[in-house]
C-alpha cells in the first residue's frame, strides 16, 4: 500500500492544484486538444517534482492505470478488426429495411441498436460505426438527421452505463475499485433497461408527426442490398467468434482471477492472428486506434496522481463527509445529481478520475481498519460507486461536451454539414438528463437503502387480516 504523502496548503499544494485546474479550464474551452493538455500537464507533474517518474508509471494510485488503458486498446482493435467486414452498415440496413424505411420505427430501433452496442462494445465505437450510416439512410429518405444523431449518442450514453466496457468511466471505476463485469450487469443493466423503454416511449410521444418521408424514398431504402456491406464473410465469422469469446471472458474473468485488460489484448492479439494481417493491413488496423484518447487517459492519470500525493483529494473527501455528516444515503444522493451536473460541462473521463481517488479516501475515513478489496468494496460503500457510476454515465447527456460519444457524433455531423449547436443538443439533452437521473436515484433509495421489511410486515399483516 502506498503512503499518501499529505502536505498542508503550501508551495507545492498550490502549483499542483494550479497545474491540475489550468489543465482542466483547457479541457473544458477546447481552445487546445484535451491530449494534448493532458500530455503537458502530465508532464508538469513530474517536473516540478510532485510526483517522481516512478510513481507516474508504475504506481497505480498515483499514476497510470494500465488496466484501464489496455482495455481500451484491447477493444478498439476488436471493433476496428470487425467493423471492416461490413457487419455494422449490414445491421444498419438490415434494421431500415425491417422498419419499412418508417422514420418513426427507424430512430426508435436505431437508438436500441445504440444502446446495445454501447453496451457490449463501447459507446465511442459504437457511434463512431453507426453515425455514418446513419447519415447515409437519413440521406436517403431526405429527413432530418440531427434528430437521429443526438438520440442516437444519448442512447450510447445510457447503454453505456450498463456495463463494465461501455463507458470510459465505469472502467475506471471497476479497474479502481476491482469490480467486474458480472457486477456491472448485477447492479446497472436493470434500471439501464427501464431507463431505455421510458425514452423509447418518449421518443414516440415527441417524434410520433415529426418525422416523415416521400414514399418513394422510403422505396429507395427498400431497395437497398444489406448483403453487399458484409465484405468479408470468412472474417466476419471468425471475428463473431472472438467477440463472443471476449464476451465470456469478461464474464467470468472473476472467477479466473484475469484483468479485464487481458481479456480484451489477448482477444485482440487472437483476431489479429486469425486475420493473417500482414504489414500493410496491421498499420490500418493500428492507425485506426485512438490514440489521443489513450494518451489523454494517461496524462489524466497522472495529473489525478498529482492531487492524491498532495493532499487535495483527500481535503475534498473530508468535506464531502462533513457536508453530509458521514450520512452515507446522503452522500450516495450528492454523488450521483453532482456527478450528472459535473459531467455534462466536464468531460465525465477527467471527473471520474478526479472522483475515485476522492472515494476511496472517504472509505478509509470511515472504516480505517479495512484495506485492500475488504475497503475497496465494503458493503456500505458499494451504492457510492454505483451512484459514481450512474451519475457520470448518465450525466454525459447534458450537453454536446459532457462525454467523448457526443464530442465525436457532434464532429462527425459537422463534418457532414448538419450542424449540432449547443443549445441544439440541450433542448434533446437536458430533460433526458434530468429524468434519467432522477430514476437513478430513485433506483439507488430503493435497491439500496429503502427499508423493504416495512413493506413484507404490511402485506404480512394484511393477509392475517383477510
Amino acid at each position: 500500500m502506498v503512503e499518501h504523502v499529505v502536505l498542508s496548503v503550501d508551495n507545492q499544494f498550490i502549483r499542483t492544484c494550479s497545474i491540475f485546474l489550468g489543465a482542466l479550464f483547457l479541457i473544458i474551452s477546447g481552445r487546445i486538444h484535451k491530449s494534448i493538455v493532458a500530455i503537458c500537464g502530465a508532464a508538469l507533474m513530474i517536473l516540478t517534482y510532485t510526483l517522481e517518474q516512478h510513481e507516474a508509471l508504475h504506481i497505480e494510485e498515483l499514476g497510470v492505470d494500465w488496466n484501464v488503458l489496455g482495455l481500451l486498446i484491447g477493444m478498439m482493435i476488436i471493433v476496428e478488426t470487425t467493423g471492416k467486414t461490413g457487419l455494422f452498415k449490414y445491421l444498419a440496413i438490415k434494421s431500415a429495411k425491417m422498419c419499412d424505411a418508417d422514420p418513426l420505427r427507424i430512430l426508435v430501433f436505431f437508438s436500441v441498436i445504440t444502446a446495445i452496442f454501447s453496451a457490449l462494445l463501447d459507446n465511442v465505437t459504437t457511434v463512431l460505426l453507426l453515425v455514418p450510416v446513419t447519415l447515409m439512410i437519413a440521406d436517403a429518405l431526405e429527413i432530418d438527421a440531427i434528430p437521429f444523431l443526438i438520440i442516437e449518442v444519448l442512447a450510447s450514453n445510457i447503454g453505456g452505463t450498463a456495463t463494465l466496457i461501455g463507458d470510459p468511466p465505469n472502467t475506471m471505476i471497476a479497474s479502481k475499485a476491482k469490480l467486474s463485469f458480472l457486477d456491472f450487469i448485477i447492479h446497472l443493466a436493470p434500471i439501464v433497461v427501464v431507463m431505455m423503454i421510458v425514452c423509447v416511449l418518449l421518443i414516440k410521444v415527441f417524434f410520433g408527426k415529426r418525422l416523415r418521408a416521400k414514399e418513394e424514398r422510403k422505396a429507395l431504402v427498400m431497395g437497398m442490398d444489406e448483403k453487399k456491406a458484409i465484405k468479408d464473410p470468412v472474417m466476419l465469422t471468425k471475428s463473431l467468434i472472438v467477440l463472443g469469446i471476449v464476451l465470456i471472458g469478461f464474464i467470468l474473468h472473476g472467477k479466473f482471477h484475469y484483468q479485464p485488460a487481458t481479456i480484451a489484448m489477448s482477444g485482440a492479439g487472437l483476431l489479429l492472428l486469425l486475420s493473417g494481417s500482414g504489414s500493410k493491413e496491421l498499420k490500418e488496423v493500428f492507425s485506426e486506434i485512438e490514440w489521443p484518447v489513450i494518451f489523454f487517459f494517461a496524462g489524466l492519470f497522472i495529473m489525478v496522481g498529482g492531487l492524491v500525493k498532495v493532499g487535495a483529494i483527500k481535503m475534498m473527501s473530508q468535506e464531502m463527509l462533513n457536508f453530509t455528516d458521514g450520512n452515507l444515503f446522503h452522500t450516495a444522493m450528492l454523488i450521483t445529481g453532482f456527478s450528472a451536473g459535473m459531467s455534462g460541462f466536464v468531460d465525465n473521463i477527467p471527473y471520474v478520475a478526479t472522483m475515485n481517488p476522492l472515494v476511496i479516501d472517504m472509505a478509509r475515513e470511515l472504516w480505517p481498519h479495512e484495506t485492500g478489496t475488504q475497503l475497496l468494496q465494503h458493503p456500505e460503500l458499494m451504492p457510492i460507486w454505483w451512484s459514481l457510476a450512474l451519475g457520470s454515465c448518465l450525466g454525459g447527456n447534458l450537453t454536446p461536451i459532457g462525454a467523448s460519444a457526443n464530442v465525436i457524433v457532434v464532429g462527425l455531423a459537422e463534418k457532414a454539414g448538419h450542424k449540432i449547436s449547443f443549445p441544439k443538443f440541450m433542448a434533446y439533452g437536458v430533460p433526458v438528463t434530468i429524468l434519467t437521473v432522477f430514476m437513478a436515484m430513485i433506483y439507488v433509495w430503493l435497491r439500496y437503502y429503502y427499508d423493504w421489511s416495512i413493506v413484507w410486515n404490511t402485506w404480512t399483516n394484511l393477509a392475517v387480516f383477510i
